[in-house]
């Protein structure tokens, strides 16, 4: 038992290290192989084995030990096999083959046919290797090379062995950049040491004949520090950069191809495309008409986005107080950099709902290019209230339909129909709006090691968004003086071990506070005194095992501890009155006090199943519940399963998960399913004996008694 105890050790931390490589490499576009789904599923079966035994060690007779003992070194052996079979050396992921090598979707070109030209004979050319697109914000650069993109891709006799792209973005981050040149080429387990990334990158690159398109870069940087061979015509390879900066390009001896604006007519063209060629039915809109498309200077982004906002619009004075207002934007700005975010602003404005403008603006909390799922998305809204009150039904439907209407006005892109992005410009324009007043302060997804200053927090902010950095701690003496923050958001800092108990002093007014996929293993005690805080998420803190007291957070709606390693529910869960979401779906908890389901009455949301929880579940406490939307429960006891089953037809689940699992026999019953006219199914599972399937066949003949089940099937 001994020996099989130190061999699960070593392979629950193999399983945590495979999580975390999942979390890394697994984004739209991509599948989880096969092959590591089902290593994880091994991985919860023998823990399953081990739990089994360990149960029986203590319960059965020095007789029966001797097979039991058998069973152990078989387990052993079995846990060895897993291990070696975990060692993946490749990627755990695969292209989805409906995305394969698309990493973004195709858009509508206007014009820029010479560009594109241009751009083709450059790379078909032997004499020139490295081409820099540059042009202004929004001039469709972007767009020119996606189209460039997929016209390699569709080569029926390829000149290059791999077309490659990469977004660097304005903080560029060299590890980051590599990091994203590995996944592009397939390579797995890249070095830490800097030097030996670079070798990597530079043997794997200098194998094939490639274009690599590098977008969006704001900086000179060498392409050896990076691990890019320089393209020269003997080794036929190719690189092309966009950037905003003619200076960049020049600096990194590019072959400079600048992106003139749109003319008259494309600019015409591209605007009805967007607005609909409705308003050309309306002979007094014509002048109007003309003079808004001139006002957007012939940048794509720009007609499509005021474009985007005027569509389903035929009123004159309506457009002719629009062209009023857009000018009054661009005016005070012109020849200025903040030119074009004046442009966009007027959108912005045009959307008119304080609360529609601050879904849009949230976005901007997010690094740059980032493909943010739909559903994260609205489960902010909710915690930040944007989407005013209700079922979790009616709001999931608000924050869709204005996801759907912030693309329809081309604010944001949508990815892959279950996520969006933010143009790098709207991004950019949207932290130009909050530039005033109360504002935000981003530095998502850009390499930090450590946070700011004291000094460089102001006491006006009010969203502050540290996301996917690589923090370590935070220190004593950071205790930064935010009276009026909300908002909090440290996530994806996979780094961060340590919070100091002075950080959170000064945040009176914090309302969400996240720091999932973090290291911590404790939270400060002085989380305890947030009594503003109404959204805690802590999911997938592997390590994390002190929460403190949560008693005084009184106004808390949403706790989140998802796959975290606590034992017991945070002290004072029973007086969060206002919960509307909680997830304790840890292998690590033990129980869940039986005081405490019914004084949470406003839960909408419960996740409490987790394959090999022990937590046993009141069904008649759970019953009470009657505002849950969506459960995943466990039950032991059959007169729970039943209590429960039969208040479903009272309640509200639109979805839901019920497990019937005695502890002390090893078979299941489960349920996944949208109403209540349902077939269940049992799995027995390491019942190897009469009397076990005797057991089973009591269980199904006594669900079957059950109003809600309609028929069973026994596997």
């Amino acid at each position: 038992m001994n020996d099989l105890q130190e061999r699960l050790v070593r392979l629950n931390a193999m399983k945590r290290d495979v999580e975390r490589r999942i979390n890394a490499e697994l984004r739209w576009g991509r599948l989880l192989r096969e092959e590591v789904e089902k290593w994880l599923l091994d991985v919860q079966t023998v823990n399953d084995t081990m739990r089994d035994i360990d149960e029986r060690m203590q319960n059965v007779s020095c007789f029966s030990r001797a097979r039991l003992g058998k069973r152990a070194v078989q387990t052993v052996e079995q846990v060895e096999g897993i291990i070696e079979r975990g060692r993946f050396p490749e990627a755990l992921v695969i292209d989805n083959p409906s995305t394969a090598g698309v990493p973004f979707q195709s858009e509508h070109l206007e014009g820029e046919i010479m560009v594109i030209k241009d751009i083709w004979n450059y790379l078909m050319s032997d004499e020139i290797g490295m081409i820099g697109v540059c042009g202004m914000g929004g001039i469709g650069k972007t767009t020119i090379l996606k189209h460039i993109y997929y016209e390699l891709l569709k080569e029926t006799k390829p000149l290059f062995d791999k077309i490659i792209w990469v977004t660097v973005s304005k903080e560029l981050n060299i590890p980051k950049l590599q990091q994203n040149l590995a996944n592009a080429m397939n390579i797995v387990g890249l070095p830490e040491s800097e030097p030996e990334r670079v070798a990597v990158l530079m043997d794997k690159l200098g194998q094939r004949r490639y274009v690599l398109i590098l977008d969006d870069v704001w900086k000179e940087f060498s392409l050896a520090d990076v691990g890019i061979p320089k393209p020269t015509s003997s080794n036929g390879s190719k690189l092309v950069l966009t950037s905003r900066l003619i200076e960049v390009c020049r600096s990194m001896d590019c072959k400079v191809v600048k992106v003139p604006p749109l003319s008259n007519e494309e600019s015409m063209n591209l605007f009805l495309k967007h607005a609909g060629r409705g308003v050309l039915k309306v002979p007094s809109l014509k002048e109007i008409l003309d003079n808004v498309v001139k006002e957007c200077d012939g940048l794509p982004l720009a007609i499509a986005v005021i474009a985007g906002s005027m569509k389903g619009i035929y009123n004159v004075e309506e457009w002719r107080n629009a062209l009023r207002e857009l000018r009054d934007h661009v005016r005070s700005v012109k020849g200025t950099d903040v030119e074009i975010y004046e442009r966009l602003k007027f959108s912005f404005d045009r959307l008119g709902d304080l609360k529609i403008q601050s879904c849009f603006l949230y976005c901007s909390l997010y690094p740059e290019d980032y493909i943010i799922p739909r559903e994260e998305l609205i489960e902010y809204w909710i915690d930040e209230k944007f989407l005013g009150t209700g079922s979790r039904q009616e709001l999931y439907d608000k924050g869709h339909t204005i996801l759907n209407r912030l693309e329809n006005n081309c604010l944001l892109e949508n990815v892959g129909g279950d996520s969006v992005k933010m143009h790098d410009v709207m991004r950019d324009t949207a932290l130009y709006i909050k530039g005033s007043g109360s504002r935000f302060k981003v530095q998502s997804g850009i390499g930090l090691k450590e946070l700011p200053s004291k000094q460089e927090w102001g006491e006006d902010l009010e969203k502050v968004s540290f996301m996917v950095n690589n923090v370590s701690e935070i220190p004593p003496h950071l205790s930064p003086n935010c009276e009026v923050l909300s908002t909090l958001l440290l996530q994806k800092n996979e780094s961060l071990q340590r919070i100091s108990e002075s950080f959170f002093q000064h945040m009176h007014r914090l309302s969400i506070l996240d720091l999932s996929y973090t290291n911590v293993k404790q939270l400060p005690t002085s989380v305890s005194n947030l009594e503003k805080l109404k959204a805690l998420v802590l999911r997938r803190c592997y390590n994390l095992r002190y929460v403190p007291s949560l008693e005084k957070l009184e106004a808390l709606r949403k706790l989140d501890l998802n796959r975290t390693a606590i034992e017991k529910v945070p002290k004072g869960l029973e007086m969060l009155s206002n919960l509307t979401y909680l997830n304790l779906c840890a292998e690590s908890l033990k129980e869940l006090p039986v005081a405490i389901l019914p004084r949470l009455s406003c839960l909408q949301y419960l996740m409490l199943y987790v394959e090999s929880s022990r937590i046993r579940m009141n069904g008649f406490d759970a019953a009470r519940l009657t505002k849950l939307e969506r459960f995943e429960g466990r039950f032991t006891e059959l007169i729970d399963f039943n209590a429960y089953t039969k208040s479903i037809q009272c309640q509200q689940l639109t979805s839901y998960l019920l497990v019937m699992a005695p502890l002390e026999a090893k078979f299941n019953v489960k349920q996944r399913i949208k109403g209540v006219n349902c077939v269940y199914r049992f799995k027995l599972l390491n019942v190897d004996s009469d009397k076990g399937r005797q057991k089973a066949m009591m269980l199904a003949s006594g669900l079957q008694g059950t109003d809600a089940i309609k028929s069973i099937k026994i596997q």
